[in-house]
């Protein structure tokens, strides 16, 4: 080798040295201009007003035919109303309205504060067109009170969390405020003459879909959340006194209290094997309740007790954080067929549902001929990286704040088919001003 060759390649490795060091997809993502995410996030908000949220206040999972009063009845596409565009009303409506009131709040804008009012009225109208205590419909068929007959533990705490948001905000008046206390109140007394446990509606009736009280990460901190809340918003010691004797009550399975549970995080769910693909495809699921954690760190006083709580809430965010990036997957001119909007032809045939597993089972009727690729596309590259990028904020894990708002930032939301990118607001709105 010659000395020219060797000062070259001295050369080299000094400039490379200098170089700026670029971290890793899983702890940061590019830094994009506070301009960027503000019109970013602004399209996903103007995109979710105009195509997805219902006059009657409620995020549709989609835009297609709403279901009307006879599917609900007979249980097309299922009885759960799965697959259908009211399928998450409450979860996704509930989880969004806590963003729209921090939105609001940062604004000050009327707009903002009407909106946030409309999201609330849905919710409250979903846990008042049933004759069942404490059931918490889905959303509304044609006829706008008609719904399918099974709720679940995943649209009930996200109805509680939503509310709580509101009516901490300052955005309801008095007697709004006093509506929504007391809708929560009469479902949180129901639920806790139910063991805590969802009530089913018609045909159903008399049955359960969820249980709040089992001894899992992700209901442990709904469960916990929705006591602490009730509390907070009743100043009811009844309440405070369920919380503190929840904390301490210990799973059957493996002796661990509710609080040691807490600290464990989603993992916890992952290693009992109640929840093993967590992590890798259904933190959207988490999100409500990663909210509900970081609540609770603000409203428990005893600091051994928000420590656990902090414990979890950063296992949470940095266990998330590598799932961010899984957004540069996403092409925003992607082609593929969303079969989903035309869900009457996408699922058979049909049969009467008598029990719920009749439903699980009518639920799992898809025709992917027919259905396409695309929402499969959609939640492995845009809902779970959102999701994600949700938890992190919600988290406060801020290493991970330029790669959250580069997601925010990586989307066209005009083109997108499924509701769920919500989460980016949720993201945005979580992480400080």
């Amino acid at each position: 080798m010659t000395q020219k060759n060797i000062v070259s390649i001295i050369m080299l490795v000094l400039l490379v040295a200098m170089m700026p060091v670029q971290a890793s997809e899983s702890s940061a993502g590019e830094t994009v201009s506070s301009e960027t995410v503000v019109r970013a996030v602004t399209q996903a908000h103007n995109v979710l007003w105009n195509k997805f949220i219902g006059e009657d206040g409620l995020i549709h999972d989609f835009v297609g035919e709403i279901p009307t009063p006879e599917d609900c009845k007979l249980g097309r596409p299922n009885a759960i109303g799965w697959w259908s565009p009211i399928e998450n009303g409450p979860m996704f409506t509930g989880t969004y309205l806590a963003a729209m009131c921090e939105k609001a709040r940062r604004s000050g804008s009327a707009e903002d504060k009407t909106k946030a009012k409309k999201l609330a009225r849905g919710l409250l109208k979903a846990a008042s067109v049933s004759d069942v205590p404490g059931f918490v419909a889905r959303g509304f068929a044609t006829d706008g009170k008609s719904h399918y007959p099974l709720g679940s533990q995943d649209q009930t705490h996200p109805w509680f969390y939503g509310l709580y948001a509101y009516v901490k905000s300052g955005i309801p008046d008095e007697k709004e405020r006093a509506e929504a206390v007391g809708k929560m109140v009469e479902v949180a007394n129901a639920l806790e003459k139910n063991d805590w446990k969802c009530s089913c509606d018609g045909t159903f009736k008399g049955e359960n879909r969820g249980d709040f009280k089992s001894f899992r990460n992700h209901g442990v901190v709904m469960y916990l959340f929705n006591l602490m809340a009730m509390y907070d918003v009743t100043r009811e010691n009844v309440w405070l006194e369920r919380y503190r004797k929840a904390l301490a009550e210990k799973s059957p399975a493996d002796g661990k209290t509710r609080l040691e549970i807490c600290a464990e995080g989603y993992l916890y769910d992952e290693r009992t094997k109640q929840i093993p693909n967590a992590g890798s495809s259904l933190l959207w699921i988490y999100v409500s309740s990663q909210g509900g954690f970081a609540w609770l760190v603000k409203l428990e006083k005893d600091e051994n007790i928000r420590a656990s709580y902090i414990a979890g809430l950063k296992v949470n965010a940095e266990g998330s954080l590598a799932q961010v990036s899984k957004f540069k997957g996403f092409d925003n001119n992607d082609t593929k067929i969303f079969g989903n909007a035309n869900w009457r032809d996408g699922y058979g045939p049909w049969f009467e549902q008598k029990t719920q597993q009749d439903a699980e089972k009518m639920a799992g009727r898809a025709i992917k001929e027919k259905l396409g690729w695309r929402k499969s596309y959609e939640v492995a590259h845009m809902r779970h990286p959102l999701a994600s990028a949700a938890m992190v904020a919600l988290g406060g894990c801020e290493k991970g704040y330029d790669l959250v708002r580069s997601a925010i930032c990586h989307y066209d939301y005009s083109k997108l088919n499924m509701a769920e990118f919500f989460f980016a607001e949720c993201a945005f709105y979580a992480m400080p001003e």
